[in-house]
């Protein structure tokens, strides 16, 4: 008789468990089915809200058309990125002269700080080499220091895949996320 018991019990085990894992069942649907209506929630305020943006992106419309190239959209301040400092060899002309600039990015958005991160190896060579490849003499103007800020802003669009531009005279226009190049310090000795 004691084995009939041990039955009996081990009987009453079974109805438990499916008693527990229907409850959790329950519960991972309710779970399932309150984030199914919150997301659909936020996704019909979200629509509601993106409406709202667009009419007032069409009346604004007129007002961006004005716009020429190189000028920036007040509606969407620009972001400025600080780059390391700069020091590298001039170029010989009478004796060693050497150069030591620090710089700004300012770029359209600020979603793109992450990406000109990525490629900051790459934007970094190509503004030494240009750096380094000028005479002290080319610079030394602020006509020479502005065709230097065109000549970086081309550079690091370049490096982040973006074709140059010339105008008709044959300079740089800014054409990529990268809108122009401040030097915030720029020493020659």
């Amino acid at each position: 008789m004691a084995k009939a018991p041990a039955k009996a019990e081990e009987g009453d085990d079974v109805p438990k468990k499916k008693g527990k894992l229907g409850l959790i069942l329950i519960i991972v649907l309710v779970v399932v089915v309150l984030l199914l209506g919150a997301l659909v929630a936020l996704l019909l305020l979200k629509g509601g809200k993106d409406k709202a943006p667009e009419d007032h992106a069409q009346q604004a419309a007129p007002a961006a058309q004005m716009q020429t190239a190189g000028t920036v959209d007040l509606t969407k301040p620009p972001t400025f990125i600080p780059l390391d400092a700069f020091t590298v060899n001039l170029r010989r002309d009478e004796g060693d002269h050497y150069l030591q600039v620090v710089a700004v990015l300012r770029v359209a958005d600020a979603t793109m700080d992450a990406t000109l991160k990525a490629f900051m190896p790459e934007i970094r060579h190509r503004i030494n080499l240009l750096l380094s490849s000028k005479l002290p003499s080319e610079i030394a103007t602020i006509e020479g220091r502005q065709a230097l800020a065109l000549a970086i802003t081309e550079q690091t669009n370049e490096a982040l895949g973006f074709k140059p531009v010339r105008d008709a005279a044959g300079q740089p226009v800014p054409n990529g996320p990268v809108q122009a190049v401040l030097f915030t310090s720029f020493i020659i000795q």
